[in-house]
C-alpha cells in the first residue's frame, strides 16, 4: 500500500515515513500541495497524511477541491472543535492532533483497503470476475489462439477496438501461463502524462528529479517474475519507445538517475485500438518496435462481428449487474434479445454492460421487453410507441413498488423511495464517470463530499468502475 505524507516540516514526514515504512508500507513525501499534485498524478496513492498549512495553500482547502481520491488525515497543531468539525465536513477520514500518537497512525493505516486491484489474481477468480464469453466463430478462433501461446513467454499485441476487453485477455494469457504466480501489472501508457510515464515505467532513483526523494521501482521491476500488460501502446512517445525497444532487446531496465541497468525477467503483453502499421507510416511508432511486438498478433473481434455472442453475452452481464444492484435479475426476453442483436454496439461489449446495468434498473417488471431495451438504448421501438420519457419510466417503477408496499400503511415511503433509486442513480453515474468522484458530484449537482457520504452510506466501491 502507497502513503503519501504533505508537510512542510522535515520532522514530521521522517517520523511518519519511518514508523509506516516499518509496517511495510512504500511512503512517499511532499512538502507542498505542488509536490503533492505530482506524487497524486498516477492515482496510485491509497491513504495520504495532510497538513492543513502548507507553503503554497491550505490542506484542507486542497482537500474540498477534490484534489483527493483517497481517504485523508489531516494534521495540525491547532486542535480546536472548529478545526474538528471543518475537516470531517471538507471530507477527511480522521483528524490527528500534533503531536500525535504513533500507535494511532498505525491504526489509521491498517484501516485503509488499497485503492487498486490486486497485482494477482489467481484463474479462477479472474474468470468468475469476468469471464471471456462466445460461441461464435470469431470467439472460438480467438480461444484457440489464446490456448496456443498462453503458457509460452512470447510477446502478444493485442488489437481491436476500444470495448472489446483486451484487458481482460490479456489476464487470461497471463493466468493461463506459467507466470501465473507471478504478479501481473497493468499501465495504460494513454492515461499518464509523457513528463511522469518514464518514471512509471522504469522507475526512479533517489534525486533523479525535484520531488524524487527515495528511490522507486518501475512497473517492469514491479512485474519482474510475472506479466506487464502495456495498454494503448500505440500513444506511447517517441522516446520512450526507444527505450522500451532497448529493454525488449536486452532483457534489463535502466532506472531514471540511475548509472546502471538491472535484469528483469517479464512475460510484455501490449494492446491498442489503433491502426499500427498507419502509424508508422505516418512516422509516429517505430516499425522495429512494432515487429518487436507484433510476436503474436491478437485480434479481439468488435461486437457487431459476432452477434450469436450477444444473447449470452447480454444475460451474463445483465445477472452481473443485478447481483451488483443487490436486485433480482428481469428475465431476457427473445425480442429483447433480437434488438439487442440488430444494434450496432459502436462502444462494444463495455457498452453492452452499460445499457444492461440501465435495464437491470429501470425494468419495473420481472421480464425485459421491446420496449425496455428501445427505452434503454434511446429510440423507438419497432412497435411504432413514442419513446418513454424519464418519468414515466420512473411512474412505472413507483407504481410497482407502490403496489407491493400498500399504499394505506405507514411504511415511510419518501426514504424508502431515496434508497431505492439514490444507489442505482449512484452506480450508473460512477460507471458514466468511470468512478471518477468529481465528474460524478457534477454530473448529479451535488457537493463531492455530499456524494462521498452517499457512496459511503450505500457501501458503494467506486473503484470497481475505473477502466
Amino acid at each position: 500500500m502507497r502513503v503519501l505524507v504533505i508537510d512542510d516540516d522535515q520532522g514530521i514526514r521522517w517520523v511518519l515515513a519511518r514508523v509506516l515504512g516499518e509496517e511495510g508500507y512504500d511512503v512517499e513525501q511532499a512538502e507542498s500541495l505542488a509536490e503533492a499534485k505530482k506524487a497524486l498524478a498516477d492515482g496510485d496513492i491509497d491513504l495520504a497524511f495532510l497538513d492543513v498549512y502548507l507553503p503554497d495553500g491550505d490542506g484542507m482547502e486542497a482537500l474540498q477541491s477534490g484534489m483527493f481520491e483517497c481517504p485523508v488525515v489531516l494534521l495540525t497543531a491547532e486542535t480546536t472543535f472548529d478545526n474538528a468539525a471543518r475537516a470531517y465536513e471538507a471530507g477527511a477520514m480522521e483528524y490527528l492532533p500534533k503531536p500525535f500518537d504513533l500507535d494511532e497512525v498505525r491504526s489509521l493505516a491498517k484501516r485503509v483497503k488499497p485503492q487498486r486491484p490486486p497485482s494477482k489474481e489467481s484463474p479462477k477468480e479472474a474468470q468468475k470476475d469476468a469471464p471471456i464469453i462466445g460461441r461464435s466463430q470469431a470467439m472460438q478462433l480467438l480461444f484457440r489462439t489464446l490456448g496456443r501461446v498462453a503458457a509460452s513467454d512470447l510477446t502478444v499485441l493485442i488489437t481491436g477496438e476500444s470495448g472489446t476487453g483486451k484487458e481482460l485477455v490479456a489476464r487470461a494469457l497471463h493466468d493461463r501461463s506459467r507466470r501465473a504466480e507471478g504478479a501481473f501489472v497493468a499501465i495504460n501508457t494513454a492515461a499518464i502524462p509523457a513528463e511522469l510515464l518514464e518514471s512509471e515505467l522504469f522507475g526512479h532513483e533517489r534525486g533523479a528529479f525535484t520531488g524524487a526523494d527515495r528511490a522507486r521501482a518501475g512497473r517492469f521491476e514491479q512485474a519482474d517474475g510475472g506479466t506487464l500488460f502495456l495498454d494503448e501502446i500505440g500513444d506511447m512517445p517517441a522516446a520512450l519507445q526507444v527505450k522500451l525497444l532497448r529493454i525488449l532487446e536486452e532483457g534489463k531496465v535502466q532506472r531514471v538517475g540511475a548509472s546502471q541497468a538491472k535484469p528483469v525477467n517479464v512475460r510484455l503483453l501490449a494492446a491498442t485500438h489503433q491502426d499500427l502499421p498507419k502509424k508508422i507510416q505516418a512516422g509516429t511508432f517505430r516499425e522495429d518496435l512494432y515487429y518487436r511486438l507484433n510476436v503474436i498478433p491478437v485480434h479481439i473481434p468488435a461486437l457487431r462481428e459476432r452477434q450469436d455472442d450477444i444473447g449470452q453475452l447480454a444475460e451474463h452481464l445483465l445477472t452481473e449487474a443485478a447481483g451488483e444492484l443487490h436486485m433480482q435479475s428481469p428475465i431476457l426476453l427473445d425480442e429483447a434479445v433480437d434488438s439487442l442483436k440488430n444494434y450496432d454496439w459502436p462502444g462494444n461489449v463495455r457498452e453492452l454492460k452499460n445499457v444492461m446495468r440501465r435495464l437491470a434498473v429501470l425494468t419495473p417488471g420481472a421480464s425485459i421487453t421491446l420496449s425496455d431495451v428501445a427505452l434503454a438504448l434511446g429510440y423507438q421501438s419497432n412497435h411504432g410507441q413514442e419513446q418513454e420519457t424519464l418519468s414515466d419510466a420512473v411512474s412505472r417503477c413507483m407504481k410497482h413498488y407502490l403496489a407491493r408496499l400498500g399504499y394505506a400503511e405507514a411504511v415511510d415511503l419518501h426514504r424508502y423511495l431515496l434508497e431505492q433509486v439514490e444507489p442505482p442513480l449512484l452506480h450508473l453515474v460512477l460507471d458514466a464517470s468511470d468512478g471518477n468522484q468529481i465528474k460524478a458530484a457534477e454530473m448529479l449537482g451535488l457537493n463531492r463530499n455530499t456524494v462521498r457520504k452517499l457512496i459511503r452510506r450505500y457501501d458503494i466501491d467506486p473503484r470497481q468502475y475505473r477502466k
